[in-house]
């Protein structure tokens, strides 16, 4: 569920000032400019593949348009693919129909929000999960490491056999980002743990393929991980479904998604696409739109882990106090976690 307004905008203000300076230096032409009224928004959301109501990053992105909707009375256009070819055409499809920002939700789309904002330089693109550059798109990227080691605590104290597992997507930098983190916060809470790393495929249509999830949460069960955190969109059901027939348990990824199947599902990784929305729509209504990279974290309240009535007979207060003690060290920098994306 999205935050109250206060605090989900409390947490983004800092995200905001860490526009990068190529932002912040970019031309004139690149921001919108501020004023005393309202500038009129009409926003389209191309989804990122697979089901909008996936309880985790789309929803995100339809809890903050829903949101706006409700508070403004602006309405919204939306776009669901099967593949990332067909991006070009959505988009040209929302804007046809009169939006004026457009929301690309998934790192998947960056070459074609590219080229799709080149084509309409009086459009804003705002690009979630993926960096692309042009002086009308704004790329929001997450500090994914960051909840990551927070899961990889509570993963370490909650293991019976010392052997976690990850299930991401694809080997890609950004799921690197997550199985880096994952496995320092298990390592720094017992030295001694392993942490099994696997893939589903190797492209975009690996976030929906729930069979082969199951396969390779299944075969990482068979050599010892009893806790497995999935990060591969849609397909994490897959890894649910093996984790429960099991009777071991898994980790979520960017909304809550506890609740799916209480009783295996240890925790969610919270990754605020709400957030990164709902700050760009906020932006380009009161004209202080800007382009360039934001990067959000846990000092911004944009990652971070879940506990509610569906997990919380997993997770025990000695348990909690680890898990929290680790995110006021990362939000107060006493705490590292390197980005092996970075160069």
């Amino acid at each position: 569920m999205i935050l109250d307004r206060r605090t989900l905008l409390a947490g983004i203000s800092l995200a905001v000032a860490g526009l990068s300076m190529s932002a912040a230096a970019a031309d004139p032409d690149s921001m919108m400019r501020g004023s005393n009224e309202e500038v009129p928004v009409k926003p389209g959301v191309v989804y990122a593949l697979g089901d909008k109501r996936d309880g985790g990053f789309n929803e995100g992105a339809v809890h903050a348009l829903e949101f706006f909707r409700n508070e403004t009375g602006e309405a919204y256009l939306e776009a669901e693919l099967q593949s990332v070819d067909g991006f070009a055409a959505a988009a040209d499809g929302l804007i046809q129909q009169g939006a004026n920002l457009i929301i690309a939700v998934g790192f998947y789309y960056a070459d074609a929000v590219k080229t799709c904002a080149a084509a309409h330089p009086e459009t804003r693109f705002v690009l979630i999960d993926g960096v692309a550059e042009g002086p009308n798109i704004r790329s929001i990227v997450f500090r994914e490491q960051e909840g990551a080691y927070l899961v990889g605590v509570l993963a370490a104290l909650a293991s019976k056999s010392g052997t976690i597992g990850f299930v991401g997507a694809a080997d890609i930098p950004l799921m690197q980002k997550f199985a880096n983190g994952y496995a320092a916060g298990a390592r720094a809470t017992r030295p001694e743990i392993t942490t099994l790393v696997d893939y589903i495929g190797t492209d975009a249509a690996a976030f929906r393929d729930r069979d082969r999830a199951g396969q390779v949460a299944q075969g990482l069960i068979g050599r010892g991980a009893d806790v497995l955190f999935a990060v591969a969109g849609e397909a994490n059901i897959g890894v649910f479904q093996a984790a429960r027939e099991a009777e071991t348990l898994a980790i979520g990824v960017d909304g809550n998604q506890n609740g799916l199947v209480p009783g295996t599902i240890l925790t969610s990784m919270l990754k605020r696409v709400d957030i990164a929305v709902l700050r760009s729509l906020d932006d380009m209504r009161a004209g202080t739109w800007k382009a360039g990279l934001v990067t959000l974290g846990v000092r911004e309240h944009a990652v971070g882990w879940a506990v509610d009535d569906n997990n919380r007979p997993l997770v025990t207060p000695e348990m909690e106090e680890a898990v929290e003690t680790a995110r006021r060290a990362i939000a107060d920098g006493s705490i590292t976690v390197p980005d092996p994306t970075a160069h």
